[in-house]
């Protein structure tokens, strides 16, 4: 490749998890340290970083499919950009991608991405480069202070993933389970309040597997570290995602009752209802140790809003054994969830399983199941109508004077008044929607 300028202007896409989107601003970050800003809404930019998953269907394919478009975006602009692929996918296809891609300057994994700058130098010199190394927790103590942002901010504490279910790429993009130490995940949450954050949503592949050593040297798992979060003059509240049942921890569910910044809200995905297909998954848990875990956050908080994620047409999985997927739905009542059509992803044991779904089946389950969620979350919306809870607001809304932000149980709230970004505001939940709702103010007494 030819040398180039340096880049003067970026822009991130990050596809996927809320992970992406945090190693996509963490990306931003690390740029803008080096004077290379986002480009203004409309134009183009100097660098193109893809960051990339590999979790749905085809994702390889609709990378090359994007790299395209730009590369004919560049030709008819006069002035190609340099392309960077980051992310899982770059992580799974490493020289692949140089070789099918001769547009692209830079491969970058997941756990490398620290080097960019290093990895632009090059690219700028017409050199490319590929880096999809895995070094345990190094990347965070070369990233940035974090930059000033919205309300709301994400906080990786844990990364990676040691369960190997059969359909999952995780293990070999992320790499093995890391913990962040508990000082530096502190020390973040702390830059981050001071640059404007009220919430912070704790991430991970297995986000209650983190664990570690608390100022005092005592051992303490994820509820450990909310309990010190929640000390953080400022923080207003506290998520985490995403849960996994085998890790889950009674220390856990009893902060769900015993801190009050720690929104009730909690996402672990049970993936089927059926015990044989959960086992031929490599899940490791059953349908009815699930069942308990949620019964026992519900002890202790009530209201909690449960959200999941299901897969449909896993192989081998009978109608019956859907059914029993639609049972444990029922039993449950979800206020909120993501469901999959199974696809098979190269490397993973399921992709090389007998008895694969017809596709037609897998979209008939897949428009059940479905139906069936849209009717507890509809059902759950409603259920809030005439509470009074504060709402984080976190933009402008369509109307004028209309603001739009989250419940504590995570839903769309969209409201007027005289108000701003950021501030937590005392709303009256009047009308539900399917996916959001709609709240008054109440007047002042």
């Amino acid at each position: 490749m030819k040398p180039v300028a340096p880049p003067q202007t970026y822009r991130v896409k990050s596809f996927g998890c809320q992970m992406n989107v945090y190693d996509g601003e963490r990306m931003a970050e690390l740029l803008g340290a080096r004077g290379i800003v986002p480009a203004p809404e409309g134009e183009d930019a100097d660098l193109v970083i893809l960051n990339t998953c590999h979790i749905r269907e085809k994702a390889a394919e609709k990378v090359y499919s994007d790299i395209g478009r730009l590369v004919f975006a560049g030709k008819q602009a006069g002035k190609p950009p340099l392309i960077a692929v980051a992310g899982c996918v770059a992580q799974a296809e490493g020289e692949e991608i140089m070789k099918r891609a001769p547009a692209v300057s830079i491969v970058v994994g997941p756990q490398a991405y620290h080097r960019l700058p290093e990895m632009l130098e090059k690219a700028a010199k017409g050199e490319r480069a590929t880096d999809t190394e895995m070094p345990a927790i190094a990347k965070f103590d070369a990233l940035p202070a974090r930059a000033k942002r919205g309300p709301t901010a994400f906080l990786t504490v844990q990364e990676g993933c040691d369960k190997f279910c059969t359909y999952c790429v995780v293990p070999y993009t992320r790499g093995a389970e890391i913990a962040r130490p508990f000082k530096g995940l502190i020390a973040e949450a702390e830059r981050l309040v001071e640059a404007g954050a009220k919430e912070i949503m704790l991430l991970g592949q297995n986000v209650n597997a983190w664990a570690g050593e608390d100022d005092k040297g005592r051992r303490v798992g994820l509820a450990g570290l909310i309990h010190t979060l929640a000390k953080i003059d400022g923080l207003e509240r506290i998520r985490y995602t995403t849960s996994h049942p085998n890790d889950m921890e009674d220390a856990l569910i009893a902060a769900h009752g015993e801190v009050d910044k720690l929104m009730p809200y909690l996402h672990l995905p049970v993936q089927s209802g059926s015990d044989r297909v959960l086992k031929a998954m490599n899940r490791q848990h059953t349908a009815d140790s699930y069942l308990k875990i949620i019964e026992k956050f519900r002890a202790v908080r009530p209201d909690i809003a449960i959200a999941g994620d299901f897969i449909v047409g896993f192989p081998g999985e009978t109608e019956a054994e859907f059914e029993d997927t639609l049972r444990i739905v029922d039993e449950v009542r979800y206020a909120a969830c993501f469901s999959f059509k199974y696809s098979p992803r190269p490397g993973t044991p399921a992709a090389t399983m007998e008895n694969q779904i017809a596709p037609e089946e897998m979209a008939n389950r897949l428009q059940r199941l479905q139906s069936r969620l849209a009717e507890q979350q509809y059902a759950f919306n409603q259920a809030s109508v005439g509470k009074t809870c504060k709402v984080l607001v976190e933009r402008t809304g369509r109307d004028p004077g209309q603001w739009l932000g989250k419940s504590p149980w995570l839903q769309s709230v969209h409201f007027e008044g005289d108000h701003a970004i950021g501030d937590l505001v005392e709303v009256t939940l009047a009308e539900a929607g399917p996916v959001s709702l709609r709240g008054v103010v109440p007047a002042p007494v």
